[in-house]
């Protein structure tokens, strides 16, 4: 807690009060004068001890009231220190793809267990800025509207999989969808991350075509490959209902992904297992920060009210015991 005074130069009264002091006392003692008594012992017995500084009370009130009313005229203050953080957020769409390739087990336990556990400890950490989530496979849709309820985005992002869109890979639609969710967005950076694990094989929309789009509208795209280089185990059922294994080619579209994050201002990132689709979240996250101002300020209360209460109390008294108890006769 700090002190202060807003108007400290009023403490310089408080020198003035030991002058009226002595000026006090030297004109009591210039009053003395002298009185013909036939028992001065007795008088002096009268007169003790306590009378003779009763008699100074009064200005004694008067005097400690004084300096209470000239500390409550400088206006003592008491301060609390705090800072006001100011952010400038970020939104960032995440287009998940959910087709049924995503259940290869080149990244553990699978693509899309992998994303969906990566790309929520992102969401997670990133407090300040707005997500949202479209998903996509034979067509595109919004899963999440930007929110900073990140809890909101994460449980969603937890009940997805595969087969709650009709199968194939639009890639163009999802960059589409997620684009258009930041059309009308105010903020400072506009934040699209893609991740596929195929190429565009459905939709009106390729991907350059919406790339396009996220560049006028002043968005970035950051686009993810998911997959080994070669082959990929993928379970699949039978008309039995019994699982068993595929061994396919991972087929992600390099150079349309990377023409794609180019047009914008984004970057391309191929994720070979789930260390390497860490490390790309993380470098995403480095790359996107948040502009946080943090300003230190002091807030002051007034504190003039306990000095004036008992500068007015002692005036009060002291005007109180002039006319009762400590009277002066004339």
């Amino acid at each position: 807690m700090i002190f202060r005074f807003e108007d400290p130069w009023f403490l310089l009264f408080l020198g003035v009060v030991p002058l009226l002091g002595w000026w006090y006392l030297s004109r009591g003692r210039r009053r003395r004068g002298s009185l013909t008594h036939p028992d001065v012992a007795g008088l002096a017995r009268a007169d003790g001890g306590e009378g003779r500084w009763l008699r100074h009370l009064p200005a004694a009130l008067r005097g400690l009231a004084l300096v209470c009313l000239i500390v409550a005229f400088a206006r003592p203050q008491t301060g609390v220190t705090g800072e006001n953080v100011v952010s400038e957020g970020i939104d960032i769409v995440m287009a998940l793809d959910v087709s049924s390739s995503m259940l290869a087990e080149d990244l553990a336990p699978n693509r899309l267990e992998a994303v969906k556990e990566v790309a929520a400890d992102f969401a997670a950490g990133r407090a300040n800025d707005r997500i949202g989530l479209v998903i996509f496979a034979g067509r595109a849709f919004t899963q999440a509207p930007l929110t900073l309820d990140h809890s909101v985005v994460t449980s969603l992002m937890a009940e997805l999989e595969v087969g709650m869109v009709e199968d194939g890979t639009a890639v163009g639609m999802g960059l589409a969808t997620a684009v258009k969710r930041l059309q009308a967005s105010e903020a400072a950076s506009k934040v699209v991350i893609l991740l596929t694990d195929g190429r565009n094989n459905r939709g009106e929309i390729d991907p350059v075509t919406a790339a396009q789009a996220a560049q006028a509208l002043g968005v970035r795209v950051y686009t993810i490959g998911a997959g080994a280089r070669g082959m990929a185990r993928v379970p699949v059922t039978d008309r039995f209902g019994g699982r068993r294994y595929v061994t396919t080619r991972v087929d992600v579209d390099e150079p349309v992904l990377r023409t794609t994050a180019e047009t914008t201002g984004g970057r391309y990132y191929r994720a070979t297992d789930r260390e390497s689709l860490e490390a790309i979240y993380d470098e995403i996250d480095e790359l996107e920060t948040t502009e946080i101002l943090v300003q230190n300020f002091t807030s002051y209360g007034e504190r003039f009210t306990l000095p004036l209460a008992a500068g007015l109390i002692l005036l009060l008294l002291e005007v109180v015991l002039r006319r009762t108890w400590l009277r002066t006769l004339p």
